[in-house]
């Protein structure tokens, strides 16, 4: 009888202590770790272990005993299902938040907007003011960062879909880029699906090209259709382009600079392969970044008998179906007569 008391109690004292480990150790996983910073910073490489996850978390800033956090890691049963990656440590984590956030792969991320009718400079300039993006393309040219995107001798201009991308924090320009590139094969190659059949145009190139003249002259949204319309007439009967953006264009971005100033006669008059006034037909590269609307007009143009259209000042353009009403147009809305 006195041993099994004695069993009995033993067996009580050994529960007891269970409950007393496993309740401090629930309390622990689940009681904020103190750290020095509100955010710590936690790089994981790809085939780091889950000890070399606990020692760098320590090693950040956290103060935790790393072999106690490997600990963890290991009787979770989800110490290999640590996913590399960027993250952020708040205040206030526990080690439990801490293993769901790097099982998930939670990472950090941030963002950047690129805006339809940028330029390929343009987009490069925000990918440079973007927060936590690592320039791995500065100094390189666009055909070099073409050739990293493997689209080896394509122009960069016009390739790269505006929207906004999210991207792990710390992570490569060309990761966005490559992104944009991916967006725009996609959304070209949805818009050439659906193309009309009447289409003055021989390849969805020739479609982004389109595109981004027409994101260059609309000011209002609902003059796209006819904007595209009155091109397409154009190259049917083979008029030239005459539009402005494309000599704007050679005349600078082709250069790799922003263009100064009005434009003048002598831009008009002065030849490069974007002057759709000396030169016939589409350039020979897009001029800009068009967005989906822009692409869908471009293939799809609204159905008119307009040859010209003319800036009414408001956004807004006045189109005319010969060159008479036209000047009456341009005196109206341009000279003020």
């Amino acid at each position: 009888m006195r041993l099994l008391k004695r069993l009995i109690r033993t067996l009580l004292g050994l529960v007891l202590l269970g409950l007393i480990v496993g309740g401090t150790a629930l309390w622990w996983v689940q009681h904020p770790m103190k750290q020095g910073a509100d955010l710590i910073d936690l790089s994981i490489e790809r085939g780091e272990s889950a000890r070399d996850v606990a020692r760098k978390t320590a090693a950040a800033g956290v103060q935790v005993p790393p072999d106690l956090l490997y600990a963890y890691f290991r009787l979770s049963g989800r110490s290999r299902v640590l996913k590399a990656g960027s993250y952020e440590i708040p205040r206030g984590s526990s080690p439990e938040y801490l293993l769901d956030m790097l099982a998930e792969g939670r990472q950090a991320v941030r963002s950047v907007t690129l805006v339809e009718g940028w330029t390929f400079r343009q987009f490069r300039e925000a990918l440079a003011r973007a927060d936590h993006l690592k320039q791995d393309t500065t100094g390189l040219s666009g055909p070099e960062i073409m050739t990293r995107l493997d689209h080896d001798g394509i122009a960069p201009e016009g390739r790269f879909f505006p929207d906004t991308y999210v991207y792990p924090k710390n992570s490569s320009d060309l990761g966005v880029l490559r992104q944009a590139l991916q967006a725009m094969d996609r959304r070209l190659e949805a818009a050439w699906s659906v193309r009309a059949p009447d289409l003055p145009l021989q390849s969805p190139e020739q479609a982004l090209i389109l595109a981004s003249i027409v994101e260059k002259e609309t000011g209002l949204q609902a003059d796209r259709g006819q904007i595209a319309g009155v091109f397409a007439n154009r190259l049917r009967i083979g008029m030239p382009l005459q539009t402005d953006p494309t000599v704007i264009y050679g005349a600078s971005e082709a250069q790799g600079v922003a263009f100064e100033g009005r434009l003048r006669r002598i831009h008009l008059d002065t030849d490069t392969p974007w002057n759709t006034y000396t030169r016939p037909g589409l350039p020979p590269t897009p001029i800009a970044m068009p967005g989906n609307a822009a692409l869908m007009a471009a293939v799809k143009p609204e159905a008119t008998s307009a040859l010209y259209f003319v800036s009414r000042g408001d956004g807004s353009s006045h189109f005319s179906p010969n060159l008479g009403e036209h000047n009456r147009a341009v005196d109206q809305y341009i000279r003020k007569k």
